[in-house]
């Protein structure tokens, strides 16, 4: 995956941010019961959160490498990076409110999010840090397809470390719109969410998808 899929996941985690504010949001606001919203807790929480999704990108980022490494052929190779250029192309669309064809996705982690779930209850209502970060590590498993197709770009990545560096750029787009959730500071989440520059930013995602797969169709020349 060239550079520019970190750009396309920070864009994807930014821009998406409705969808992560509905996912998220009811946690992120039980962080703010019972007083004044603490900034220690909710950089705890998605601190944790995002460690998650960096595991995650690490884990497949490995498996991508070593189905690489194993199989040595170039067929998988080219399959791999057109599934990462066509999930590109599908969060642009999907940036763009053309689609929602992610949300299949969402069904597919259900029964993981089945087992994890019951835990969360250990660590709420969360008054501490201490609380906080673990409460973050187990949502961040929480099915949500914007991570999925985020996860199938950093499948590409040919090593763990670059699978979580991926990971780890889709989470910090999405962190601004968390602590805004958290914090109610609905004006500049507000410009994000604007049409125009949910249109553009989901072109540019998009485009480089497309520009994926020129490369893919390079490399099946070879």
């Amino acid at each position: 995956m060239p550079d520019s899929g970190f750009l396309a996941l920070f864009l994807v985690g930014l821009l998406g941010g409705t969808h992560c504010v509905g996912m998220c949001g009811g946690i992120v606001g039980a962080l703010s019961m019972g007083g004044a919203p603490r900034l220690s807790l909710h950089l705890a929480y998605n601190a944790g959160r995002i460690t998650s999704y960096a595991a995650a990108g690490a884990l497949v980022g490995a498996l991508g490498g070593a189905s690489l490494a194993l199989a040595g052929q170039l067929p998988l190779r080219i399959a791999l990076y057109l599934l990462a250029n066509l999930m590109l192309i599908a969060l642009g669309l999907y940036l763009m409110g053309l689609t929602r064809a992610l949300a299949f996705s969402e069904r597919l982690g259900q029964n993981l999010w089945r087992r994890i779930q019951p835990t969360t209850r250990r660590f709420l209502p969360a008054r501490s840090v201490a609380q906080a970060f673990p409460l973050g590590l187990l949502w961040g498993w929480l099915p949500c397809g914007l991570v999925y197709s985020a996860l199938a770009t950093a499948l590409t990545a040919g090593s763990a470390g670059k699978g979580a560096l991926l990971m780890l750029a889709f989470g910090l787009g999405t962190l601004p719109n968390l602590l805004l959730a958290g914090f109610l500071l609905a004006r500049l989440r507000h410009r994000v969410q604007q049409p125009a520059v949910r249109v553009v930013a989901g072109l540019l995602v998009a485009a480089f998808g497309v520009w994926g797969l020129i490369g893919v169709w390079r490399l099946a020349g070879q």
